[in-house]
């Protein structure tokens, strides 16, 4: 599932495809929720909002979005979990 040119590792997978705001989100928070600190979560989604939820998300948390990418219409994240 994930993009093979990506270096960043990866934890953890949630695959959100089909999911609409707000589920790709929360779906991100219980997933983050269940890896440690400094560990990695790789999300795909389809939910074009979900870029700026993303995004905003990681600012107000706390999280760092290491990357985020398009491919072929679906949206690629990778949030590493705050301390």
């Amino acid at each position: 599932m994930v993009p093979e040119s990506h270096n960043l590792p990866v934890d953890c997978q949630l695959d959100a495809r089909g999911l609409s705001c707000p589920l790709t989100l929360l779906k991100a928070k219980q997933a983050l929720n269940s890896i440690l600190s400094g560990q990695t979560l790789y999300v795909v989604a389809t939910d074009a909002g979900s870029q700026r939820d993303f995004q905003r998300f990681a600012e107000l948390s706390g999280h760092q979005l290491l990357a985020s990418r398009e491919l072929d219409g679906e949206f690629h994240y990778w949030l590493r979990k705050a301390d």
